[in-house]
């Protein structure tokens, strides 16, 4: 089977194509308007969309060397994501699928995310814990089996990304923040300042950010303009510590919750080398087994959604023609 994905939640456009588990073409278009203001305007990624979805289709569909009539099917990201946005790649795909009378598939963004994992692994099969952390969410998921989901925990405000970001436009450092703070932090000294670590009330596998970055922007008031341009990196690498620290001691107790033996990450704050590192230190001293996507399928991309929407697919699994955007779509216990 040939399958185009679609992804437009928020400011990437993505689209691919696959062939079963071959990545065929991956394009993928990044919107840098968004810079000029510190963090997403949906209004503007919406415009971007419209302007780039038909091109972007388009080069991936030359990479692959296939047409629009070689697709067997179309799978899009309907949710969770920015109203606007994902109006665009919805509308598109159910365009195409009409006019080729193929089916398509409306896919749980937060899905995709887990099976980027498989993308790279094909042998990976569940049960495993999965933690994504991306600019808007944090969540620790139970894949019983695919297509099969139990939330164990969220964040309760802040996801970690938008905490790398806010904490980034804190320090002067650009957006996004993930990235540059990541850089700086590098010539940061860990034992510099003692964030707090909020793991909440025993048990509890959600997360909460918000009161680690108001003690960086109180931390960031204390100091004059001169004491904080040579402190940049040890606030940086003692923020990154604090947020990481939490969610590999969260995906750790859900591993062992769960009773599983495998953990992966997904979203576009896995790339973190500095989490990254940690969460494998981790789960070699538990004996856990721990997966992560390449770079490119960490961030939000047309592949993750292809994938998920060609396991729905292949069970003969579709939608209906009135699907709509449901920007706060998370998970049920099932994903359909």
């Amino acid at each position: 089977m040939m399958i185009l994905g679609i992804e437009t939640s928020c400011d990437d456009t993505g689209a691919a194509i696959l062939r079963e588990q071959s990545i065929l073409s991956n394009i993928v278009s990044t919107q840098i308007v968004h810079k000029n203001f510190g963090g997403i305007v949906p209004e503007l990624a919406s415009r971007a969309h419209i302007q780039a979805i038909v091109p972007v289709v388009q080069e991936a569909l030359n990479q692959s060397n296939c047409s629009l009539n070689d697709v067997d099917g179309i799978a899009v990201t309907y949710g969770p994501g920015l109203a606007g946005s994902l109006l665009v790649g919805l509308s598109v795909s159910k365009g195409l699928a009409q006019s080729l009378n193929i089916p398509f598939i409306g896919v749980n963004h937060l899905e995709g995310h887990i099976w980027a994992n498989k993308l790279v692994r094909s042998e990976l099969e569940p049960p495993f814990i999965v933690l994504i952390v991306s600019g808007g969410h944090t969540q620790l998921v139970y894949v019983k089996g695919w297509g099969h989901y139990q939330m164990l925990g969220r964040t309760r405000d802040d996801a970690a990304g938008e905490a790398f970001d806010k904490v980034g436009k804190l320090l002067n450092l650009g957006f996004p923040g993930g990235p540059v703070i990541e850089k700086t932090a590098r010539d940061g000294r860990g034992d510099a300042i003692s964030f707090p670590r909020a793991f909440l009330e025993k048990g509890s596998l959600d997360f909460s950010f918000s009161g680690l970055k108001t003690a960086v922007l109180n931390h960031v008031r204390a100091l004059n303009p001169a004491e904080l341009e040579t402190r940049i990196p040890d606030i940086a690498r003692c923020f990154q510590d604090a947020v990481v620290d939490v969610l590999v001691q969260k995906t750790i107790s859900a591993a062992e919750k769960m009773k599983v033996k495998q953990i992966c990450l997904a979203g576009g704050v896995a790339v973190n080398g500095v989490l990254q590192k940690h969460m494998k230190a981790a789960c070699d001293k538990a004996g856990y087994q721990v997966f992560w996507p390449t770079p490119d399928l960490c961030a939000d991309n047309g592949a993750m959604i292809a994938r998920t929407g060609l396991f729905y697919l292949s069970q003969q699994i579709h939608s209906l023609n009135n699907l709509n955007p449901v920007p706060t779509l998370n998970f049920t216990h099932d994903a359909i």
